[in-house]
């Protein structure tokens, strides 16, 4: 099923105000276009970045174009679960309306996260697991809890391989990318099942934003890659791809719209999703891939240490094994 929202702009957001809202990643780029909207709509919004000096430069960019807004900056880096841990274990209100799984990398060099997982693997979809599940008892204690978790229009194209996803044999950028990409949306999918099963009001979607213009193509260790590199790839980003604000719909309409059933993939409307108006696409194979969600799900329990518990008493919780 696919049905189209024309008429949709972020000024169709409504009231905002009330809700307590985390972007991860928020410090440039669609995170940073999300945070500031939801913020101008009334949300109180962290910002959850990996560098201090570069969440403050966007705070203080978000308070400038919105005078009066709530928000706050925290650290949290992806690629380290020892602060994923301290983010989850330092939250001190009273609960989390939304969650916006935003934060990752793109195409990088070869390397290992903090705690041995291939970088690509562990921060787009390791860190993004653990930080949701030892979250989750915060967004339980919301009325109308929301997890949007950012994927890829690329991920279509994924060769999914269990026995390679932390570039045990092998090791190519796109390759590890678009499989990273592929495991958000497994999971994203998978904790609405589990949601559902256990009678909970969550309500967990994923988005794709389309050829976005950001920095995760020449920004951290991107742009390590000289001046050719970043010089054809900043010419590509301004030819083919659209401005950021365009990328950051998705991400805003999935956290948003009142109506929106728990499950959805939110896609640009276009041809090969790469631009366009916000879509509900239901036909992707990942979606209906219940058996490779569970096999990742269970995979990524055992390697992050974050095992998510259901109960009839405590409903979803997540637990630590260290």
């Amino acid at each position: 099923m696919t049905r189209t929202f024309h008429t949709w702009t972020p000024d169709s957001i409504p009231d905002q105000s009330g809700r307590l809202a985390v972007v991860t990643g928020a410090n440039s780029g669609i995170g940073q276009v999300t945070a500031e909207a939801l913020a101008r709509r009334g949300a109180h919004v962290v910002l959850a970045c990996r560098s201090p000096q570069r969440g403050q430069a966007a705070l203080d960019r978000l308070l400038a174009r919105a005078p009066g807004a709530r928000a706050e900056v925290r650290l949290l880096d992806l690629g380290d679960l020892a602060s994923v841990r301290a983010f989850a274990d330092g939250w001190d209100h009273d609960r989390l309306d939304l969650l916006v799984n935003n934060a990752g990398v793109a195409m990088v060099p070869f390397a290992r996260t903090a705690d041995g997982f291939e970088s690509q693997f562990g921060i787009n979809h390791l860190g993004t697991f653990a930080l949701t599940g030892l979250m989750l008892p915060h967004l339980l204690a919301s009325p109308d809890p929301r997890v949007v978790t950012v994927s890829s229009e690329g991920q279509r194209f994924a060769r999914f391989d269990l026995d390679n996803l932390n570039a045990e044999r092998r090791y190519g950028a796109m390759f590890a990318y678009l499989q990273s990409k592929r495991a958000n949306l497994y999971f994203a999918t998978e904790l609405q099942r589990r949601a559902d099963a256990a009678g909970l009001m969550l309500r967990s979607t994923a988005v794709a934003p389309g050829l976005t213009r950001t920095n995760v193509l020449t920004g951290g260790a991107n742009g390590n890659r000289g001046r050719i590199h970043g010089a054809l790839t900043r010419l590509l980003l301004r030819v083919a791809f659209r401005p950021t604000p365009e990328g950051a719909k998705t991400s805003l309409y999935a956290a948003t719209v009142p109506d929106l059933p728990g499950g959805a993939y939110v896609v640009p409307g276009g041809p090969l999703q790469l631009r366009g108006e916000p879509v509900l696409r239901s036909r992707e194979p990942a979606i209906r891939d219940t058996t490779t969600a569970r096999r990742l799900w269970e995979l990524s329990e055992t390697l992050t240490g974050v095992r998510f518990r259901l109960s009839d008493d405590a409903g979803y919780a997540a637990e630590q094994s260290y």
